[in-house]
């Protein structure tokens, strides 16, 4: 292995209450980039040299070696940035898949997202950008909030607003000039995800793909009859068991083209020595925590 990040998703694999749990003893980490030093000789998808990253969740990545089927593999080009590799199956994926397949989107068309910040937010930011979709981007209130809200812009987001003034009566003006969102990613649920019900397009969907606040999403029956809004879930793996390996591959190959065209940069990191690895655990549950810890081998 070269990299793997900590993502949410490991520390909750960790703690017990992920929707897949490997068997013990395990090796934490769902997510990096290795490079092949050697292979089988019936080994035909991959070669020594070969930068690859897991084709599913629960290989194990914290670690500096290991011996994988070639099925567990995907190899990924050589010319994208190391970190770009390391974050590229979880996140962006998540993001992709989300923009494209709940609402026949088109350019122009607006999307509201919560925890922005998050690697899967800054994935959406960009990918939504390159579609030429307009994003309103809600984080929560915090001491570097113009500095967050200046790299979230630097990204292509449109609007950064605070969770706090999606509350107040003057966002009843903000949408004369932007239009409704048809698609609105809750990662956060509790009173988060009920604010981004109230701004959606009448038969709008909510996408839910976490649960960082640990409350229920909570729907009023009024947007229900009146709205006629949809509640839909989304997990990466779920989407990987119902489609096959190659369109995995067509996805992270249109991922590539994007960072290739400069369109889409990973989320800012911090590299750490795997030696180091509780100081990166508890780095990364720490809140207003914007970039994200990646294991260097």
């Amino acid at each position: 292995m070269l990299a793997a990040p900590v993502n949410p998703a490991d520390i909750n694999m960790i703690q017990g209450n992920y929707g897949i749990l490997p068997k013990l003893p395990a090796v934490g980490g769902n997510e990096g980039v290795g490079q092949v030093v050697a292979v089988g000789s019936s080994v035909t998808t991959v070669k020594p040299g070969d930068l690859v990253i897991p084709a599913d969740a629960g290989l194990g990545t914290w670690r500096t070696e290991a011996v994988f089927s070639e099925e567990a593999l995907i190899a990924v080009p050589s010319d994208i940035p190391l970190q770009s590799a390391a974050t590229l199956g979880v996140n962006p994926c998540t993001a992709y898949r989300m923009l494209m397949d709940f609402e026949q989107l088109k350019p122009g068309d607006s999307v509201i997202q919560n925890a922005s910040n998050s690697g899967v937010g800054q994935a959406v930011i960009q990918i939504a950008a390159a579609l030429g979709l307009r994003t309103i981007n809600v984080v929560r209130d915090r001491p570097d909030l113009q500095k967050l809200i200046d790299r979230l812009k630097n990204l292509g987001a449109e609007h950064v607003i605070k969770e706090e003034d999606l509350r107040k009566p003057e966002m009843k003006n903000f949408f004369q000039d932007m239009p409704q969102p048809r698609l609105a990613l809750n990662c956060v649920g509790g009173k988060s995800s009920t604010e981004l019900l109230r701004y959606l397009a009448p038969g709008g969907t909510m996408v839910t793909y976490g649960g960082m606040a640990k409350q229920p999403v909570t729907v009023p029956v009024s947007l229900f009859i009146f709205k006629d809004l949809k509640l839909r879930g989304f997990w990466m793996s779920q989407w990987k068991r119902d489609h096959s390996p190659d369109q995995f591959k067509e996805l992270i190959s249109t991922l590539c083209d994007l960072i290739r065209r400069g369109q889409f940069t990973a989320p800012a990191c911090s590299e750490v020595p795997l030696q180091d690895y509780q100081r990166a655990l508890e780095t990364s549950m720490q809140p207003f925590m914007s970039t994200k810890q990646i294991f260097i081998m």
